[in-house]
């Protein structure tokens, strides 16, 4: 991605991608058995989950946008 702009849109919108799935993925987890029971807890257990979905989603959007950079410049090398 040349483009400075398309690469920046490129790269928020993996970001954001990926955390929603991970956000998504996490609710089918039953952690929430391993918090304490009570309404006060409630909003602790919304913000562990968007903390986790943070950082899986933001990782896994790093390796992927690393693995096509690196396809892109092994294959720019191929063609010089």
């Amino acid at each position: 991605m040349s483009v400075y702009g398309i690469d920046t849109f490129v790269r928020i919108f993996s970001h954001l991608a990926f955390i929603y799935f991970a956000f998504w993925s996490l609710q089918s987890l039953r952690l929430d058995v391993i918090f304490k029971k009570g309404v006060q807890y409630d909003k602790q257990i919304r913000i562990f989950y968007a903390l986790v979905a943070i950082a899986v989603g933001y990782n896994v959007s790093n390796f992927f946008l690393e693995i096509i950079f690196l396809i892109r410049n092994y294959a720019e090398g191929l063609i010089i």
